[in-house]
């Protein structure tokens, strides 16, 4: 069974948001591939990478601001199984520059341009219910837009903070996440979404 690790990140400007996602990893080793256009060759040193066995996680980013369709193709199969400790963040400025075969193997986050990063408190790994409904008391009024970077904040504190790999599930629910909140739906009920799929029965 494959194994989803990393994600996707949609951010305008490709370079600031690089250096926002490796200041955000700085506890992490992180080895960057930054293009204006990421061709073959390049594909071909991201996958020599990913095989350099790591002992702890590894962070690969690859960030470009256009990505040929033969190099995204070539680097299928290492997205849907990466190596051990190996995780990918892709960074493009907009979706219809990857192949739909990649945005199916990892989730989308959308960063707006305004985005700050938000210190949560949460451990994603042991939350409960009381925390889930404390989280969402504070919360009562957040709008759309607020709501965004609040996903952001718990998909990082989730994945690099707490260190979760996360289910298919949990990924599945932040990429519909934010196509919720673009339809309007009630900020609130989308956090809670989220926050549930991370509680535990005891």
């Amino acid at each position: 069974m494959s194994r989803l690790r990393g994600h996707i990140v949609i951010a305008s400007d490709v370079e600031p948001e690089v250096e926002r996602v490796e200041k955000q990893l700085k506890a992490f080793r992180v080895v960057k591939f930054v293009e204006e256009n990421f061709k073959i060759e390049h594909a071909k040193l991201v996958v020599n990478e990913a095989y350099i066995s790591s002992a702890e996680v590894k962070y690969i980013i690859l960030a470009a601001l256009e990505f040929t369709a033969v190099a995204q193709n070539s680097l299928l199969k290492l997205l849907e199984e990466p190596p051990v400790n190996i995780e990918f963040i892709i960074i493009s400025p907009t979706k219809s520059n990857l192949l739909q075969t990649v945005r199916s193997r990892l989730p989308i986050l959308k960063m707006s341009a305004s985005h700050a990063n938000i210190a949560l408190s949460l451990n994603l790994a042991r939350i409960d219910y009381a925390q889930v409904f404390q989280f969402l008391k504070e919360n009562v009024r957040v709008k759309k837009n607020e709501a965004k970077n609040l996903l952001e904040a718990l998909f990082f504190q989730a994945t690099v903070s707490n260190q979760l790999i996360l289910t298919p599930l949990q990924l599945e629910n932040f990429d519909k996440a934010y196509r919720l909140l673009d339809l309007n739906s009630r900020p609130q009920s989308v956090l809670a979404m989220i926050l549930m799929s991370f509680v535990k029965e005891k």
